[in-house]
């Protein structure tokens, strides 16, 4: 039993339940799909780790967990498949200096010239026969595209550091703009909104920044784009492993969660986010779910969980503990599979009654502001997720 004091017991419990938006240092950059709150990540953190410990989240997404680690001095190490999460977590922990800031500032006093309509764009034309524009040049969408496309071809003013920032900032207003909305905005909202949403960005990096520096020896966080299986092999974060905490939310068993597109109009899909961001995808949605949520038994599921967790279990060792937020869309037997799965690959669950609220011993928590599409059997159960916590066994 993992000994932890009564009052982190309590923090843990009420950041899992509070269902405030998502806010705070640079945790805004992008609405990435079925993130967890800020809030649970730093109580995890602050429950099992010590300032100068390693925490690591093998399914980074928007890098809620890595942020949060470099901001209570911890060295954040992640891993995801997805490029698009890579990328924006390396920007959300960017520590830009007063002089790239400066730089954007004056690069966003130009907007309303450079991303004016009548202006010539030049078109990605790779990007564009690779299907990276789908969906987004009709009649209503076209001008949030042009609008980006002159922007981005505006980036070369800029240093790298300071493009990525752009770009983020462009991914989050063309998410914004695109990503389920019944009206897209004009052009002159977009660029409006442009400059409000890098203002509030530049907030929240200036903070995470003094967040960062209260610490004697701040660390540079670790991402990298590969699949968590095999990670054992891998010389860039073996001299980081094993981690004192591994906190994460791992796709979800038979739950349809789209990670890497956005829906225009809240239905056609569009990869846009890849080429605004400059990484590629290529992959379809099972290949961000661990398999198709439609197959019987969810077989290709649990089989590469399997191979997830037992490539977790050869970095890790008796000092580390695993915490998860899980979502099922049938949880009568997939929690049995998934805590199977667990126990063969040789993590042993931990139970707290101090933070219990079910009959099962566990922590159970309705999700907000998350919309998911489950299968029909199990459409009401998927609103909820439950807190898993392991040592190895």
């Amino acid at each position: 039993m993992i000994m932890l004091k009564r009052s982190s017991f309590v923090q843990l419990a009420h950041a899992i339940q509070d269902d405030r938006p998502v806010q705070g240092l640079t945790h805004c950059f992008y609405r990435y799909p079925a993130r967890f709150s800020p809030l649970f990540a730093r109580a995890a953190i602050e429950a099992f780790t010590n300032e100068g410990d390693t925490v690591f989240d093998p399914f980074i997404g928007g890098g809620t967990t890595i942020v949060e680690a470099s901001a209570l001095g911890r060295r954040g190490v992640g891993t995801d498949i997805s490029s698009l999460a890579i990328f924006l977590t390396r920007v959300k922990t960017t520590l830009l200096s007063d002089d790239d800031i400066t730089q954007i500032k004056k690069w966003l006093t130009n907007v309303d010239r450079w991303l004016n309509l009548r202006n010539d764009a030049l078109r990605p034309t790779e990007w564009i026969l690779s299907g990276y524009q789908r969906n987004i040049s009709s009649r209503t969408t076209w001008p949030t595209r042009k609008a980006t496309e002159l922007a981005i071809g505006e980036l070369w003013r800029l240093g790298n550091v300071q493009q990525d920032f752009v770009r983020c900032a462009l991914l989050k207003t063309a998410q914004w703009a695109l990503d389920c909305r019944t009206r897209i905005p004009t052009a002159k909202e977009f660029r409006h909104r442009l400059v409000v949403h890098s203002e509030e960005m530049l907030d929240g990096l200036r903070e995470l920044r003094r967040e960062v520096r209260r610490f004697t020896r701040p660390v540079e966080p670790l991402c990298i784009n590969r699949s968590l299986i095999g990670i054992e092999d891998d010389e860039r974060a073996k001299v980081f492993f094993p981690p004192k905490l591994v906190v994460c939310s791992p796709p979800y068993p038979g739950i349809h969660v789209l990670y890497h597109r956005w829906q225009v109009n809240g239905r056609r899909e569009t990869p846009a986010p890849f080429w605004i961001a400059n990484s590629l995808d290529g992959n379809g949605a099972s290949h961000y779910t661990f398999g198709d949520r439609g197959q019987r038994g969810l077989e290709a599921y649990f089989e590469q969980a399997g191979k997830v967790y037992r490539s977790l279990r050869k970095v890790v060792d008796q000092q580390t503990t695993l915490v998860q937020l899980v979502a099922f869309s049938s949880p009568s037997w997939q929690l049995q599979r998934f805590l199977q799965i667990l126990s063969e690959a040789g993590f042993s669950e931990v139970n707290y009654s101090e933070i219990s609220n079910s009959d099962d011993g566990r922590l159970w928590r309705s999700i907000p502001h998350r919309k998911f599409y489950a299968d029909q059997r199990g459409h009401i159960p998927a609103s909820k997720e439950v807190l898993l916590i392991h040592k190895i066994s």
